[in-house]
């Protein structure tokens, strides 16, 4: 039956593919009371031996992508499938008991998770539970018959389908493969969505009801430049999409003519267009799409990626890589921005009512529980910056002495690595991401200090509107071109300018082609976006000029009351 779902454009492309369901499966059973406890035991060895070669594969794949120190994780699993003496108690439990292999597996196990768990001053035994948990998770699906989905072990042309996508979930994507997604929930800023369009896969969020109508298998149209999803679309329809993709191919060839091209627009006037990125092996997109700098550097992609804190030296290398691999084009890189929606399984973070307005990104480095932490990440910063054009970025700034605090750590180490004869760079800039409305309101006072402003919208917006930007109830008040949105813009850049500073942008607003010509016109320097709308925007920007822009933005600030007025305003400017 076919099938029209709207849902929210993330990532622009237009793909035609089956169905890939990345969705939990129901892992519950009953105990059961069995008298051929030789056939229970058949079914597992049975189990594990599916298990074991499922698990071969993986590790494998990871080895070959994310190299043999990632890998090793599967070992730790694969000893605990043939571990004769657990194997041997469940056995024995389902002769004890003539009870069937599901009860016995998880009976067993979860005696082994509690012992290992409690452990408390063991942390190597602790890590020991988790992997039992995957095992068991793993063994049960195949005693069950039912299959676990595993985003890296995709071979063939999909889309991927998703209750919502993890970061982790959508870094285990292959491109080559995975042709788009489509998720129930999530906003055009989520986490997820900014990854895809970094991997330059169309995505789709906040359909509400993929999963329910899309099953394993099924043909899915997908179509993320309007948001537009059809399940099982006609033969007619698949020829349609198929027709808007290669459209859309064409013009991407059109703006890659502007690869090594200037942004310059029509008039004249420069303006730096700088890509976003998360690791190392994000580069080749910001090579390939012609950006002149790196706006921001995700640094929690470092941790996250992580099995426990990454070293000093760990951080030192990937910054080191970053900086070199861009020459002397500037690299500004954010410190840990951990919190909210981004948590590290190895870092006890308190339950709380509202992560997103709670202890995350500088209040936890600030913290006593962060201080180590961010003390690490700024020595291997300092140790990096003498190869490359480094500017560092303390997030979610909101006082003055928030920032002093972060200043003063910051010289610190330089000083203890300078005493201790290691070369630091002398032109590092220390700036701030503006994304607390206090901190907008105050940027006067702030830019005294400052070397930068990089504005962060993705939080601006949602704290200013008080709408939470994964919250679909609420999502109508994501308003980006808002009038209130765009005056705390433009006193922000009025306050760095003042001072003789830059202002620039790091949120998915800085790519946006409706407030592109709005922050043009407002003076806005730098302009980070994901490394695939870089071309597009310098196509835009090409085909515009300031003076109009600037007039386009003074009256978008003076004489628009609401969102949809100054959409109105641009569309006559910009046609």
């Amino acid at each position: 039956m076919v099938e029209l779902l709207k849902g929210i454009a993330a990532s622009d492309g237009v793909a035609v593919a089956k169905a890939y369901l990345l969705v939990q499966p129901d892992l519950s059973f009953k105990q059961n009371n069995v008298e051929d406890t030789a056939a229970e035991e058949k079914r597992l060895d049975d189990a594990l031996a599916a298990s074991s070669a499922e698990l071969e594969k993986i590790r494998d794949k990871a080895a070959k992508s994310l190299g043999e120190e990632e890998a090793q994780v599967f070992d730790a699993h694969l000893m605990v499938l043939s571990d004769p003496e657990m194997i041997g108690q469940i056995k024995q439990h389902i002769q004890d008991n003539k009870v069937n292999a599901e009860s016995s597996l998880k009976e067993v196990t979860d005696m082994y998770i509690g012992m290992f768990e409690a452990m408390d001053d063991n942390a190597y035994m602790q890590e020991r539970a988790a992997d039992i948990r995957d095992v068991t998770k793993r063994v049960l699906a195949h005693l069950l018959g039912v299959t676990l989905p595993d985003p890296s072990m995709i071979d063939e042309e999909v889309v991927v389908v998703a209750h919502d996508l993890t970061p982790s979930d959508t870094a285990q994507l292959d491109k080559n493969f995975v042709k788009a997604f489509v998720t129930d929930i999530g906003g055009r800023t989520s986490h997820s969505a900014i990854m895809a369009r970094s991997l330059e896969i169309p995505a789709i969020v906040g359909t509400k009801e993929i999963t329910a109508k899309a099953k394993d298998g099924d043909l899915l149209a997908v179509n993320g430049i309007t948001g537009e999803t059809i399940v099982n679309p006609t033969d007619e329809q698949a020829a349609e999409y198929k027709k808007a993709g290669e459209e859309y191919a064409t013009q991407k060839a059109e703006w890659d003519k502007l690869k090594d091209a200037e942004t310059v627009t029509a008039d004249g006037k420069h303006f730096e267009l700088a890509a976003n990125i998360g690791t190392p092996k994000d580069l080749e997109g910001v090579h390939n799409n012609g950006a002149e700098a790196i706006g921001l550097y995700r640094t929690e992609f470092l941790y996250m990626d992580s099995s426990d804190f990454p070293t000093e030296d760990d951080q030192f290398e990937a910054y080191k890589a970053v900086l070199e691999g861009m020459g002397d084009k500037p690299v500004v890189v954010r410190t840990m921005d951990i919190g909210g929606d981004k948590e590290l399984p190895y870092l006890t973070l308190p339950h709380e009512m509202n992560p997103f307005l709670g202890y995350r990104a500088l209040r936890i480095s600030l913290s006593e529980l962060g201080d180590d932490m961010f003390r690490t990440q700024l020595r291997a910063l300092l140790r990096a910056s003498v190869y490359g054009n480094l500017r560092i970025m303390f997030p979610m700034v909101a006082t003055l002495k928030e920032f002093r605090a972060a200043k003063k750590l910051f010289n610190e180490e330089k000083e203890k690595l300078v005493k201790e004869g290691v070369k630091v760079s002398d032109t590092i800039q220390v700036g701030i991401m503006i994304e607390i409305p206090a901190a907008a309101v105050l940027a006067d006072k702030f830019a005294k200090e400052v070397d930068f402003f990089s504005i962060g919208t993705n939080d601006l917006i949602q704290y200013t509107m008080a709408a939470d930007r994964m919250n679909e109830r609420v999502s109508y008040l994501y308003q980006p071109y808002n009038p209130s949105i765009l005056r705390l813009i433009k006193n922000v850049i009025d306050a760095a300018h003042a001072e003789g500073k830059w202002a620039g942008m790091c949120g998915e607003m800085a790519g946006d082609q409706t407030a592109v010509p709005l922050l043009m016109g407002m003076g806005l320097d730098e302009f980070s976006m994901s490394a695939t709308s870089v071309l597009r925007t310098r196509s835009l920007m090409k085909r515009l000029s300031t003076t109009d822009m600037a007039e386009l933005a003074d009256k978008a600030l003076k004489e628009c009351d609401t969102m949809e007025e100054v959409e109105e305003l641009v569309k006559q400017y910009v046609k």
